[in-house]
């Protein structure tokens, strides 16, 4: 998938963009590695996981996956990639999935076998078209809403978001 690719290279650049994203500015990036994770023995591939350098209850194991297309067996699948995970790493005690949306109308109704998980804080889903005010006040997440506007307002909002902070030089994908 395109914007996997896109935000694999921002992950992996900017480990900050994920937390933004996420509300969480007060976590320290850099006590986390991105990685991409292959499961053994399944074709599963969790699109990728922030894993701390240290692993405490207060720096859970966090599950990203970027969900831009309409697929009605997404969470099916979701967990049964973390429950894998789980299960073939014994030293994950606490872990959180964030999951992100260009816009709502892309998340799928099948959700009332993992509603207990859905509704509590261990799972956050984010929507892109609804950052809204915080956007506008972060750079990085501005530069993450590029992905969801069209070409040409895209290039438009990408200048405006260079003249704002010097970003072109430290862009991945340039």
């Amino acid at each position: 998938m395109r914007t996997d690719k896109i935000f694999y290279s921002l992950f992996q650049t900017f480990p900050s963009i994920f937390f933004a994203i996420i509300g969480n500015q007060n976590i320290d990036a850099n006590s986390y590695q991105f990685v991409s994770v292959e499961l053994k023995e399944t074709a599963f591939r969790i699109d990728g996981v922030f894993i701390p350098t240290l692993e405490t209850s207060e720096q859970p194991v966090y599950f990203a996956e970027v969900q831009f297309q309409t697929d009605k067996t997404f969470y099916r699948r979701l967990f049964a990639e973390i429950f894998l995970y789980l299960q073939q790493n014994e030293s994950v005690k606490f872990w959180r999935a964030v999951v992100i949306y260009p816009t709502r109308s892309i998340e799928t109704d099948d959700t009332q076998p993992y509603r207990l998980y859905l509704d509590s804080p261990q799972v956050q889903r984010i929507y892109l078209d609804e950052l809204g005010t915080v956007a506008e006040n972060s750079l990085q997440l501005a530069v993450v809403q590029l992905i969801i506007e069209g070409e040409q307002t895209a290039i438009e909002k990408g200048r405006e978001l260079i003249f704002q902070g010097d970003i072109l030089h430290t862009l991945p994908f340039r």
